[in-house]
Order: C-alpha cells, then sequence, then structure tokens
C-alpha cells in the first residue's frame, strides 16, 4: 500500500481534517467496550531536539516519600515531551496530591517506533513497575508501516508485560486523512481492538481533549504544551487510578 508521507502536522492543517476524522472515530467509539470516548486528530510526530533547560521545567522525582511502587510511563515523545514539563510530570503530582505514593518513570523516547518499544520492553520489565501506560504507533502509521507489522509488535509488548504480571493500561492514536480510509479506519481500530483482545483499560486517542485547542498544543501543531500536558494527565489519571493502591 503506497501512503502519502506528505507532512500535514501544521495546525491549520489539523483544523481542515479535524472533521473528516471525525466520524470514523465517533464509530468506533460506539461498538462499545470499556473505552472512553474518542475524537480524532491529525498526529504527526517528529524525533524532537533536546529540550532547553528551563526554571520552570520539572523533572520526575527519583522517590516518593513512603512510595508503593513504579508506574512506568512507555512510549514516544508525546511521552516524552518536547520543552517542559511532560504529561508523566503532571500525573506525579496528581497521584501525590490524592494520596498516591508512586513514582512516576517516564521511558519515552521521541521519533520510537513500536520496533524500537519492543527492543526497549526488556528494561521496562526489569524495572518490576507496578503499572506500565503504554503509548506507541503514531510514528509506524505515519511511515506507512504495513498495519500487520505495528499490531504485532504491539501484541508481542503487551504479552511481554502479561506475561511478567505488569499490570497495562493503552494510549491509542490516529492518523491524518491523506493517508486513505483504507488505512487510517483500520489503524485508529486497532487500539479498541488490542484492548478488548487482553482486557485492559485504554483511551481510545491520546490527545482527544487537546488538539482542537491551539492554546493547549505546541507551536508544532503536533504535541500538547505545558497546559494540553496536563489535560493529558488527568485523562490518565482517571483510567488508571482503579488500578493502584493508596
Amino acid at each position: 500500500m503506497h501512503v502519502n508521507l506528505k507532512y500535514v502536522g501544521r495546525r491549520q492543517s489539523a483544523v481542515i481534517f479535524a472533521a473528516c476524522l471525525l466520524g470514523s472515530c465517533l464509530e468506533l467509539a460506539c461498538r462499545g467496550g470499556n473505552s472512553q470516548s474518542a475524537t480524532p486528530a491529525s498526529i504527526k510526530e517528529e524525533r524532537p531536539a533536546p529540550a532547553e533547560s528551563s526554571s520552570n521545567q520539572s523533572a520526575t522525582p527519583t522517590a516518593v516519600r513512603g512510595q508503593l511502587g513504579t508506574i512506568v510511563a512507555f512510549g514516544d515523545s508525546l511521552t516524552a515531551g518536547v520543552a517542559g514539563r511532560t504529561y508523566p510530570d503532571d500525573l506525579q503530582d496528581l497521584l501525590q496530591a490524592h494520596g498516591y505514593r508512586y513514582r512516576v518513570d517516564n521511558q519515552g523516547v521521541g521519533g520510537d517506533t513500536t520496533t524500537d518499544g519492543l527492543a526497549r520492553i526488556e528494561n521496562v520489565i526489569e524495572a518490576h513497575p507496578d503499572l506500565v501506560i503504554l503509548e506507541f504507533g503514531g510514528n509506524d502509521g505515519l511511515r506507512g508501516t504495513p498495519l500487520n507489522a505495528i499490531r504485532q509488535n504491539m501484541e508481542a509488548m503487551i504479552r511481554r508485560l502479561q506475561k511478567a504480571h505488569t499490570p497495562v493500561v493503552l494510549l491509542g492514536i490516529t492518523l491524518p486523512p491523506n493517508y486513505g480510509p483504507e488505512y487510517v479506519k483500520p489503524f485508529t481500530a486497532m487500539f479498541p481492538e488490542l484492548a478488548k483482545e487482553f482486557k485492559i483499560p485504554y483511551i481510545p486517542f491520546v490527545l482527544q481533549h487537546v488538539y482542537q485547542n491551539p492554546e493547549l498544543m505546541q507551536p508544532d501543531g503536533i504535541h500538547p504544551n505545558g497546559e494540553g500536558n496536563k489535560i493529558l494527565a488527568e485523562d490518565v489519571y482517571k483510567l488508571i487510578t482503579p488500578l493502584l493502591k493508596r
């Protein structure tokens, strides 16, 4: 299958095709399951340059007083962040504020594909986390990687985590419409299908509450800014708290 790799990450383009994606994801959301409702958007992810140091940037703490365990945020640049605070930073704050004593370990790497994630999965397992937040697939889709290869990598990561008795939740993603409905529709559907297959909690589209608001996005129109990551963290917090201990 030939996939048009034209760059569509600009904020203006996202606004134009947002409506086109709405129908397909709403159809997926109506299929049922234990998901939250999803809204599609344009996501083009590039390997970001290292963020400049800033007095406002907060690193994820290496320890939490009275810590019960560790949560690994495992993914690409939507997890790693591109500048300032990341969603794992804000998730850490939310957990502590509500009495959950976990350390959030950000193991996101910008530009990573599902192949890269699978190559790193043993490092995650060896850390013996109490929960893994899995967020991959966007870079594969933007490169036109065959869907069966993406799915096999995702399945392999989830199976390895479950074999190690590590709880996992899934953050889904979608693609711009110029990749063609024959590719975009099954790609977007893959995440709810994986969640159903492995019986794991999930969010169909990780940026569902931020991508339409330019004030919540980086100038690239691709990644959330600090305020956007706060909202993303709130969504993830709601997803994972049923799996945590106080």
